[in-house]
């Protein structure tokens, strides 16, 4: 007999279950079985729930009024589950992957299957993964939503931000706020707050309002969206184990439980998180790092300038050595287990460690190059990988200078799993292997065969064509760059588009002082007009931030003309007076540019950078040039009637696209 709408069995089981697990819901009924499958007369209840993005049978049996978790369920028990649970499964599992086109107007994606064949079309202007839930995050504009594997809107696009699901719910962000909703895209919050920090944790998400003074309460909401831990801290921590660290106004670190209960604060300046009963700790503000029991006795003295969370019986810890730190492992007696003669240290899972050195000592800034450790303290592999990431079912994914690959515990490559030309990252995912090297995206199944790859040819007409061009001299400079087919004066064109793409002389085995990535765009065609924006990214080591790049180039595909901004207006106009008077105008007038101060500005360039769209001539200029870093690249939009008497509509740019 199933329960599923039996509420009152539904809430009378969750107690037994792990914390912050939940029961399994199919068609809204939870997946409940009430029968006496081991004929002794009396009832068992059993079904399945979710923890940990996991599905679980469990067993509740009757003995003497009182109910045991863990009974050992019967074959018969296990059959008459494994149905519900293989439905689950197929339910919930989703077997589409995101993938991008790049085309007029932009890239856009959509999802392919195993085969890489496109189910759903390329639509959308970002798409993640599918979860374990069967919803995948799709942004369209500047908006995101949430689809089905069907592709209908479960949450239309109208938030700006949508986090990954956990535990059935997923933060939200928009002008109110920041929100949570369900699986069904229902708010479950009664109000907006200033902060909810992803994600949930054993039914718990810390979340904060900011006061009058600018300085933000923190609480705990439950996965109904109730504050069922007051907003009264200074600080929170994700729970683990049913146990929390908060800070409160007074300064005391306390360990709570999930009903917020204190089990124990502490009389230190500092208190870290939870992690397998022991919590770093600081005596004083400016003291070092220690660990504590639950009960506040020290455990490990302080000795370490940082000290992370314990794992698996072990703890990544850093000493001082000049202005540097060094970093190593220790056990649970405080025993390093590796030495601290490190520069970084990773956990990536199943007891490995990444370990991080210098590539170049007199370039601290550097990227790091990395090892393969273990949790016994063994360097299992020479220091050879750029990129490491975390375990899973025993192999993880790796670059060296030139390649990306996947490796077992003790190092070594997992032969039958792809390699792939290029720096960055594979991962399993269902039945395939996704792989985001150099850029781009490729799918491979799961014995290796390529099963799709973005495309690097994108039509324009029957007579012309784009290819897309690679250059990668170094593993600190990469550049995709485009390059027309069918068009008058195609090799200076193109030899034009690569020099405005950044491809130049590089060194290849010489480390770099800055890294640098180019891409392309294609946002306007019309008639004979295709304008192709240049994008990059320069980052120079140990600078706060990269600069970004933005360069356009306006072709007419008839002539193989590259036209520039003069030759859209008639000769001699005041062409540079007129437009910087607009916009000297819009700064003082318009609120949106409120951002740029009057004096700022001097007016444009003759050689001024610019595009068109269908609004009309938009100037923009570089990050710093006008206004701070973080106003990107301010842009001004002209109505091309605003400019009706100075444009040449006989000259060859107007007519390229009217």
């Amino acid at each position: 007999m199933m329960f599923g709408s039996d509420k009152d069995l539904a809430i009378w089981i969750i107690p037994y279950l792990p914390v912050g697990a939940e029961l399994y819901y199919r068609d809204s009924r939870a997946v409940l079985h009430w029968e006496d499958l081991d004929r002794d007369g009396i009832n068992e209840v059993f079904g399945l729930y979710r923890y940990h993005q996991q599905l679980y049978l469990f067993v509740l049996k009757n003995y003497n009024g009182q109910y045991w978790f863990y009974y050992p369920p019967t074959n018969e028990m296990v059959n008459r589950t494994v149905q519900d649970f293989s439905i689950a499964q197929e339910e919930r599992a989703v077997y589409l992957f995101p993938a991008p086109i790049k085309k007029i107007g932009g890239t856009k994606w959509g999802y392919i299957d195993a085969k890489g064949k496109f189910v759903l079309p390329a639509i959308y202007d970002e798409a993640r993964d599918f979860q374990e839930n069967g919803l995948a995050i799709v942004r369209s504009g500047n908006q995101s939503g949430v689809i089905d594997a069907k592709g209908y809107f479960i949450v239309k696009p109208k938030y700006d931000t949508i986090q990954p699901f956990s535990e059935g719910r997923a933060i939200v962000n928009d002008r109110q706020g920041t929100k949570v909703i369900d699986e069904s895209g229902k708010e479950i919050t009664e109000k907006a707050y200033s902060v909810i920090i992803p994600d949930y944790k054993e039914g718990r998400v810390s979340a904060a309002i900011e006061d009058e003074h600018g300085q933000y309460e923190y609480g705990y909401l439950n996965k109904r969206g109730k504050e069922v831990i007051p907003l009264i801290y200074v600080s929170t921590s994700d729970f683990k184990d049913g146990k929390a660290i908060v800070k409160t106004k007074e300064g005391t670190f306390q360990l709570i439980d999930l009903t917020g209960k204190v089990l124990k604060s502490f009389p230190y300046a500092f208190v870290g998180q939870y992690g397998q009963g022991l919590l770093a700790f600081k005596k004083t503000e400016d003291g070092k790092f220690g660990f504590i029991d639950e009960e506040g006795r020290i455990v490990i003295e302080p000795r370490f300038t940082d000290a992370e969370p314990f794992i698996d019986g072990r703890a990544i810890v850093s000493v001082s050595e000049g202005n540097q730190a060094r970093y190593g492992l220790i056990d649970q007696k405080g025993h390093f287990v590796i030495k601290p003669n490190y520069n970084y240290l990773i956990n990536l899972g199943e007891n490995r460690f990444a370990v991080g050195k210098e590539r170049q000592p007199e370039q601290p800034c550097i990227k790091f190059i990395y090892a393969l450790g273990d949790s016994e303290g063994h360097i299992l592999t020479g220091f050879i990988f750029n990129e490491i990431t975390t375990f899973e079912e025993g192999v993880a994914s790796v670059s060296d200078d030139q390649h990306t690959f996947f490796i077992d515990k003790s190092g070594r490559r997992a032969k039958h799993l792809p390699l792939v030309n290029g720096i960055g990252t594979l991962q399993i995912e269902k039945t395939m292997i996704k792989s985001e090297v150099d850029m781009r995206l490729q799918y491979f199944s799961l014995n290796g065969d390529l099963v799709w790859k973005q495309n690097t040819m994108i039509p324009l007409t029957k007579q012309y064509f784009i290819l897309e061009q690679k250059y990668r001299p170094n593993k600190d400079y990469l550049v995709y760059y485009p390059q027309l087919r069918g068009i008058p004066n195609e090799a200076a064109v193109n030899a034009a588009l690569a020099k405005l793409a950044g491809v130049k002389s590089v060194p290849s085995h010489t480390q770099l002082e800055s890294s640098y990535d180019g891409d392309f765009e294609l946002p306007f065609y019309q008639k004979d007009l295709l304008i192709i924006e240049i994008t990059g990214y320069d980052y120079v080591s140990c600078a706060a931030h990269g600069m970004p790049i933005s360069k356009y180039a306006h072709i007419n595909l008839k002539t193989g003309t590259m036209y520039q901004l003069k030759d859209l207006f008639k000769k001699g106009s005041p062409f540079v007076k007129i437009i910087s008077d607009f916009i000297g105008n819009k700064i003082k007038n318009d609120d949106q540019y409120s951002y740029i101060t009057p004096d700022d500005f001097h007016g444009i360039k003759e050689d001024q950078p610019f595009f068109i769209n269908e609004k009309g001539l938009n100037i923009y200029f570089k990050p710093y040039e006008i206004a701070a870093f973080a106003a990107g690249f301010p842009t001004f939009t002209i109505p091309f009637d605003e400019l009706k008497s100075i444009l040449n509509q006989a000259g060859g740019f107007w007519r390229s696209f009217h």
